[in-house]
């Protein structure tokens, strides 16, 4: 028999091994496997990698916005101590003869500057703090721009363009949403806006890179999708892809801003080629907040028409955002809009202002995170002119399938994650804006309700049972505090009946079957489904050994046991021991189906009635995400999501100076996000469900989840402490002092 097993999910998978198993790892609140590693300092991250003759390179970005560069002055500096080189030439080897190509005048890769703090230059020396002094001696020349900068989102918003459509459409449009909101009796027609914001990851993008006698490239980085991004640094140094291996171990965090390539990893890839010796750049907390990427700042025009019960007729969701000239990622405000409620006239719309300003990409949750900032908020306004409570209001537009395909959803437990939640969070003693009070302190209570897009992402696995009966799990997808060591160690132990202890999970290295990635909250299902299968191939194998049916065959505590018989995965793998592959890659079910997973927020806060100040004194968050791998893990997920909505929320401002667009708050000293002091008692419940159109796993995405609708449910608390409704997000303090009652 083959030793492979692929899947194509055309068909549901109305069964699961998951649920036959007899090891008991399957959903259990289980301690993260490689735990021990990290608290003790054992886990190598991507700065700690000791390799010989190593040299140290520092970033040098510029020092002004738009411009194009006529000459960097290395000659200035490779005269001082232990500095070795200053390398320029980042999008080719233009200056190594067995690359071909020609020398380019200048020697660098960003000539015409695009925004302030552009990566220009790498310094490299035999010390980092040689070459961090060096850095900032570089000086960097340029011409006057050709054009006047755009710096200003309010000065440029009425000039727009059409995103290009590729997954996700920029442009939506079904009924007649006008004429809808002019017959509705109950119409709410209002703007939110959101700022910029910064993944603020703890590990800064870190490369060490080093060529081998091979030519191969060997990187060691933080990078969340492996796969891909080998892909990307081959096409960015015009090498082919067989020629580099990424190796990310351990990813100190990255919600998005270490999918992609960052400019360190060309920088030192380059730099180490052309000096023959590793090189390791690690970046300054400021050029990560400079040079990485943003979450995109937002104004959010949300209109809304109901008939008398509250049943929505109309929905309209327009959103401006930004980003450079020539890219086309834009942040997809209104993804949940399409498919959260029911309303016949639909308008969805997505508008760029093309800004001078870094680079916009996916920060956790993307489109979520901040569109049901608004559409949220927009419920709880439109259920208080209504004189309904929110919770109705949404169950009330609950709809049968999807409003706009009218396919089935795979899974839905919308409301019952609001009814369970407000059971529990105390609902009925929600009282009326601005009149319940604790001393010194006006006390509210909000509501939100969460949903976030389930994906599958083509991946694959090796799993191999040793002649000691251990298994070993190879993938190149990674853990970047996820949990995927100890998820993958849990399926892989349940359905070969191998304790955890036993099985040795290896991630992050791209010579490894390609896996899914770290994104989009489909890691554990598309790489969980992928090991799922190479053991459903091993079972086989053992049940063809044992001579017994595979569906008569049980695994637990290496021992397979069948007709009768008990034997040792030891004794019948052999010499050779047992391997096999599995591969899963999305089918007819992603479209035949709406697949997401759905929450729902509650939250009570409390306004000082003499600073202004907000509080969040309690949280809970009631999610349905399909089947719980491990509780601990994902419980750790939904806290972090949830602290993320209090950032969004209350605190997160990335601030663009309009005079020239360069980052004002470009560290965690002046970029606010949430500390111990500012987290409540954080309260996760996740109600039973199974997903069979999702995956094999029955599971679905939840680590952007926790974000998706958490910051309403402050926002909307707020209004229900005080009685002001900020919708210029953050709210502080400045926002809500001179809406204060009276007192």
């Amino acid at each position: 028999m083959s030793n492979s097993t692929n899947l194509t999910m055309d068909k549901p998978t109305p069964t699961s091994l998951l649920d036959t198993g007899a090891q008991g790892l399957i959903g259990e609140p289980l301690q993260r496997t490689e735990g021990p590693l990290k608290v003790s300092g054992n886990a190598t991250y991507a700065a700690e990698y000791a390799l010989e003759k190593v040299a140290y390179g520092v970033l040098v970005g510029s020092d002004f916005t738009l411009g194009k560069i006529t000459k960097v002055d290395a000659e200035s500096v490779k005269s001082l101590p232990g500095v070795i080189d200053v390398v320029t030439d980042f999008d080719s080897f233009a200056r190594n003869p067995q690359q071909g190509g020609e020398t380019k005048a200048p020697t660098q890769g960003v000539e015409d500057v695009a925004y302030r703090g552009e990566i220009v230059a790498i310094v490299v020396a035999e010390s980092f703090e040689a070459a961090r002094d060096a850095a900032h001696r570089v000086v960097v020349e340029h011409d006057a721009p050709k054009a006047e900068g755009r710096y200003d989102f309010e000065t440029q918003r009425h000039k727009t363009d059409k995103p290009a459509d590729d997954q996700i459409p920029a442009h939506f449009s079904q009924g007649d949403l006008a004429g809808a909101m002019a017959e509705a009796p109950h119409v709410l027609d209002v703007t939110y806006t959101t700022p910029s914001q910064n993944s603020a990851a703890m590990e800064p993008h870190a490369t060490t890179a080093h060529w081998d006698e091979d030519g191969i490239l060997n990187i060691y980085g933080a990078y969340q999708m492996p796969s891909s991004d080998k892909q990307q640094l081959a096409k960015a140094l015009g090498v082919s892809a067989s020629k580099v291996r990424i190796i990310a171990r351990y990813i100190g965090g990255g919600f998005g801003s270490k999918l992609g390539i960052a400019p360190e990893a060309v920088a030192a890839a380059i730099a180490a080629r052309q000096l023959g010796r590793p090189v390791k750049c690690v970046m300054a907390r400021s050029q990560v907040f400079e040079a990485t990427v943003r979450r995109s700042n937002t104004e959010q025009r949300m209109r809304l028409g109901a008939d008398a019960q509250g049943k929505l007729t109309a929905i309209g969701h327009d959103s401006l955002v930004s980003n450079l000239d020539g890219e086309d990622f834009f942040e997809p405000c209104g993804m949940a809009t399409h498919f959260l409620y029911a309303a016949e006239n639909r308008e969805i719309n997505h508008d760029m202002v093309r800004l001078d300003w870094l680079l916009a990409g996916s920060m956790r949750a993307p489109g979520e995170a901040v569109g049901q900032l608004a559409l949220e908020c927009a419920m709880d306004e439109l259920a208080e002119a209504i004189g309904i409570d929110p919770i109705e209001l949404r169950h009330i537009n609950e709809p049968d399938c999807d409003p706009e395909t009218q396919v089935p959803f795979s899974s839905r437990q919308l409301t019952r994650c609001l009814d369970e939640g407000a059971r529990k969070f105390g609902w009925d003693k929600r009282a009326a804006p601005g009149t319940t009070r604790d001393g010194e302190w006006l006390v509210g209570l909000g509501v939100a309700a969460a949903a976030r897009g389930n994906m599958l992402q083509k991946s694959a696995a090796k799993v191999t049972i040793n002649v000691l009966g251990k298994a070993t799990v190879e993938t190149d997808m990674t853990d970047i505090g996820t949990g995927t060591y100890t998820i993958l160690g849990q399926i892989a132990g349940e359905l070969l009946g191998i304790p955890l202890e036993d099985v040795e999970v290896k991630l992050g290295d791209t010579n490894s079957p390609p896996g899914a990635g770290s994104g989009g909250s489909w890691g554990a299902g598309s790489s969980g489904s992928s090991v799922y299968l190479a053991c459903e191939n091993l079972r086989e194998q053992i049940a063809e050994k044992m001579g017994v049916a595979a569906e008569g065959l049980t695994l637990k505590d290496g021992h397979a046991i069948g007709d009768n018989r008990r034997v040792s995965l030891s004794e019948l793998v052999g010499d050779r021991g047992l391997s096999a592959e599995g591969a899963i890659a999305p089918g007819k079910q992603e479209k035949d189906t709406r697949q997401s997973s759905y929450g729902a927020h509650f939250a009570e806060v409390g306004v000082n009635t003499t600073t202004g100040e907000v509080r969040v004194r309690r949280m809970l968050g009631v999610f349905a995400a399909g089947r719980i791998l491990n509780e601990k893990t994902a419980r750790s997920q939904c806290l972090g999501g949830m602290t993320f909505g209090i950032g969004a929320a209350l605190t997160e401002d990335l601030i663009h100076d309009p005079r020239n667009g360069k980052l004002v708050n470009r560290d965690l000293a002046e970029y606010h996000v949430p500390v111990n002091a500012d987290v409540p008692q954080l309260d996760v419940v996740f109600l039973e469900e199974r997903d069979v159109h999702a995956n094999p796993l029955h599971a679905k995405g939840i680590g952007e989840l926790g974000i998706s609708g958490a910051g309403a449910a402050i926002a909307n608390a707020v209004y229900n402490a005080c009685g002001v409704r900020v919708r210029d997000f953050p709210i502080t303090l400045d926002k809500i002092l001179d809406g204060l009652p009276a007192m």
